[in-house]
C-alpha cells in the first residue's frame, strides 16, 4: 500500500462499524475541520449484564470539539442515528443534515434526552448540496436500503470527490417509487472519484438482493393461511415492511394493534411524512382487540431480534401484561438475526412455540430480504463510480476481505484498497492513500443509568459467573475483631463447608491484624493513634479475595464491609485517637 505524501491529506477515521456490524460511525477532517458521517448504536452480547446499547468511545471526538463543523446522517436506522442524542450530552454539533424521516426520528430522540438546543437539524432532499466549514462540500443522492430517505453521500474535499455509499442495495422496483439515482453515481464515476466507501453487509452473497416488492405475496401466503390471531415482528424502522404489512392487514380485514414504543413512534413519523398511508381505522389499542374474533386481530410488535425488553421477547417469556400466546397464534418473524442475535432468537422462538404458537421464520419462508445489495450490486456500484481508491466498511472482518476481492476484481489495485479497524486514520492525497496512525477506539457501555464503567462492568460479569462472597467485621481500635466475622454467599458453588469458610476468613483477618496493624495505625504524640481504615479495609479485602479463589477454585467478587468505633475513648485527659478516614459498614 502506498503512504501519504504531502500535506494536506483527507483524514478518514471509522470509530464503529468495522469488523462488526452495528455503531456506524465515520470521521471526516481535513486540516483544523472535522464532519461526522453517521454514529449509531451496537446491540449488547450476553456478557454485557444490564446494558441496553453499546456506543463507540467518542474520546477522540470529545478531545476535538472545537474542530467539529457539522454531521451527516444517511438514513433513520438505530445503527446510524441511535448514538447522537448520548453523543450531544458530551459535545456540541453545530449543524446535522439528513433525509426527512430520519431528521423526524432523530428530534424525537434529541427533545427526549435534553438535548435539542447543542444542535440545529436540517432536511435535505436527493441531489441537493450543502457547503459544511470551509473544507467540505456534501450532496445526498438517493439509493434503495429496507427504510425510507436513505442516501449516499458524494463529499467535495480539497483532495477529491469521495463517495460513501451508507447502507445500500440496488433496488429496480422500490415499494415507495423512489429508484436509486444510479445517473448521479455514473456522472461522479465519469468526472472522477477519488475514493469510494462502500457497504459490504452482503459481500459474501452472491448475485442480487431481490426487491423489497418481492417479499409481498409471500406475506399475503401466509397471512391468507393463519386461521387465529396474526403476531408479525420486524424491525421497526423497516418502513417498506411495516407498511406492505399493513397493506395486508386491510386485504385481509384485521384490525392492527402496534406493540412496542419504537415501532409506535416510526409509524407516526411515517404516517405524517407519507410513506405509510392507511385509514385510522385500520389501527386499534392493544385493550380493545381482546374482545374481537382472532380471525380479525392483527398485532404488529417490536422483538424481531430477541431484544430483553421488546414486546415480542416478553410476550415470549410470559411477562407482557396483555397478550398471552394461545394456541392456534401465527407468529411471523419478517426479520432474519442480525450477527450475535441468533441464540437470542431462536430462544424466543422456541418459547412461543412451546406455548402452542405456530412460528413462521427462516429465510425459506421468503418473508424477508435484506437491505443490503450482494456481489452484483457491489460490483455494479464500484463499475459506475470508478474510484481510484477503495475501503470496505459496515461489516465484520470476513465481508471486509471479500469485499476489498470483489474490488480487486473490478479493476482496483490491490495496493489501492485498504482493510482498516475502528480508530485506524487513513489518509487520502490525490495519489496515496494509506493508514498513517491511530486514535483512541472501543466501546461506551449504556444501562438505564447512562455510560457504565469498565469496572461496573466486570463486577457485572464476576457475579454472573462466580457469585459474590460478602464479610462484614467490626474491630476496635486496638485492632481486635469485636465479634465474629458474618460470612455470606450468593451464586457461590462451593466444595467447601461455610463453617470451614468462615473459619478460614476469621483466620485470615485475624493474621493481618496480628502482623500488618502497626503499618495502619500509627502513634501520634499529642493525638493517640491515626488509624488509616480505608487502607485496612483494602488489604483485608484482597487477603480475603486470595483465599476465597484458592479455598472455592472460582474467582467470586469479593466485598467486605468493615466497621470501625466512630468515636474513641481518650486515653488520657486531653489525648484522644483519630481515623484518617471513615469506613462505613
Amino acid at each position: 500500500m502506498s503512504k501519504g505524501k504531502s500535506s494536506p491529506a483527507l483524514k478518514v477515521i471509522p470509530l464503529g462499524g468495522l469488523h462488526e456490524i452495528g455503531k456506524n460511525t465515520c470521521v471526516f477532517e481535513f486540516n483544523d475541520e472535522i464532519i461526522l458521517l453517521d454514529a449509531g448504536i451496537a446491540f449488547p452480547n450476553e456478557d454485557m449484564h444490564g446494558i441496553n446499547i453499546v456506543l463507540p468511545d467518542m474520546t477522540y471526538l470529545r478531545e476535538n470539539r472545537h474542530k467539529i463543523k457539522g454531521m451527516i446522517v444517511t438514513h433513520g436506522h438505530e445503527d446510524h442515528i441511535g448514538g447522537i442524542a448520548y453523543h450531544l450530552k458530551q459535545f456540541e454539533i453545530p449543524v446535522i443534515y439528513g433525509p426527512r424521516l430520519a431528521m423526524a426520528l432523530l428530534a424525537g430522540k434529541l427533545d427526549e434526552a435534553g438535548v435539542t438546543n447543542r444542535t440545529k437539524l436540517r432536511t435535505v432532499a436527493p441531489r441537493e448540496t450543502v457547503r459544511i466549514g470551509e473544507s467540505f462540500v456534501v450532496e445526498f443522492i438517493r439509493n434503495t436500503h429496507s427504510i425510507a430517505d436513505s442516501f449516499t453521500i458524494a463529499i467535495h474535499t480539497p483532495v477529491g470527490v469521495v463517495i460513501h455509499t451508507g447502507d445500500f442495495k440496488i433496488d429496480h422496483t422500490p415499494v415507495d417509487g423512489e429508484f436509486f439515482d444510479l445517473q448521479r453515481l455514473a456522472e461522479h464515476g465519469e468526472k472522477g472519484v477519488l475514493c469510494l466507501i462502500s457497504d459490504s453487509t452482503n459481500a459474501e452473497v452472491p448475485g442480487h438482493t431481490p426487491s423489497e416488492r418481492s417479499v409481498y405475496p409471500n406475506l399475503d401466503r401466509v397471512f391468507s393461511q393463519a386461521s387465529g390471531r396474526l403476531l408479525v415482528t420486524t424491525f421497526a424502522s423497516s418502513v417498506h415492511r411495516v407498511n406492505m404489512i399493513l397493506q395486508l392487514a386491510q386485504k385481509h380485514n384485521r384490525v392492527v394493534a402496534v406493540v412496542g414504543r419504537s415501532m409506535l413512534n416510526v409509524i407516526a413519523h411515517a404516517r405524517n411524512l407519507g410513506y405509510i398511508k392507511c385509514p385510522d381505522n385500520l389501527f386499534e389499542p392493544l385493550h380493545a382487540v381482546q374482545n374481537l374474533p382472532d380471525e380479525k386481530v392483527l398485532i404488529l410488535s417490536t422483538g424481531s431480534q430477541g431484544e430483553t425488553l421488546a414486546a415480542m421477547t416478553r410476550i415470549a417469556n410470559g411477562e407482557h401484561r396483555q397478550v398471552k400466546i394461545r394456541k392456534g397464534d401465527t407468529v411471523v418473524f419478517s426479520a432474519n438475526p442480525i450477527p450475535g442475535n441468533t441464540i437470542a432468537v431462536v430462544n424466543t422462538i422456541d418459547k412461543l412455540m412451546i406455548q402452542g404458537a405456530n412460528v413462521i421464520y427462516g429465510r425459506h419462508h421468503g418473508i424477508h430480504v435484506s437491505g443490503h445489495g450482494s456481489q452484483e450490486d457491489q460490483k455494479l456500484m464500484i463499475a459506475l463510480t470508478r474510484p481510484k481508491f477503495f475501503i470496505p466498511v459496515h461489516g465484520e472482518h470476513r465481508m471486509l476481505v471479500q469485499h476489498s476481492k470483489i474490488a480487486q476484481s473490478m479493476g482496483i489495485p490491490e495496493e489501492n484498497t485498504v482493510i482498516i479497524n475502528n480508530g485506524d486514520v487513513v489518509a487520502i492525497t490525490p495519489e496515496s492513500m494509506g493508514v498513517t496512525g491511530q486514535v483512541p477506539s472501543g466501546i461506551e457501555l449504556v444501562d438505564r443509568n447512562g455510560i457504565v464503567h469498565d469496572n461496573i462492568v466486570k463486577d457485572r460479569q464476576q457475579l454472573a459467573e462466580d457469585g459474590v462472597v460478602t464479610v462484614a467485621a467490626a474491630i476496635d481500635w486496638e485492632g481486635k475483631l469485636l465479634a465474629k466475622p458474618e460470612v455470606h454467599l450468593r451464586g457461590v458453588v462451593s466444595t467447601a463447608e461455610r463453617t470451614l469458610l468462615q473459619q478460614l476468613v476469621i483466620k485470615a483477618i485475624d493474621g493481618t491484624l496480628r502482623d500488618r496493624w502497626t503499618e495502619f495505625a500509627k502513634s501520634i504524640d499529642s493525638q493517640g493513634v491515626d488509624v488509616d481504615w480505608v487502607g485496612l479495609r483494602t488489604q483485608i479485602e484482597g487477603d480475603i479475595q486470595r483465599l476465597t479463589r484458592r479455598e472455592l477454585q472460582s474467582r467470586p467478587l469479593v466485598i467486605f464491609l468493615l466497621q470501625n468505633p466512630e468515636e474513641p475513648p481518650a486515653k488520657t485527659p486531653g489525648r484522644r485517637r483519630r481515623s484518617t478516614a471513615k469506613v462505613a459498614s
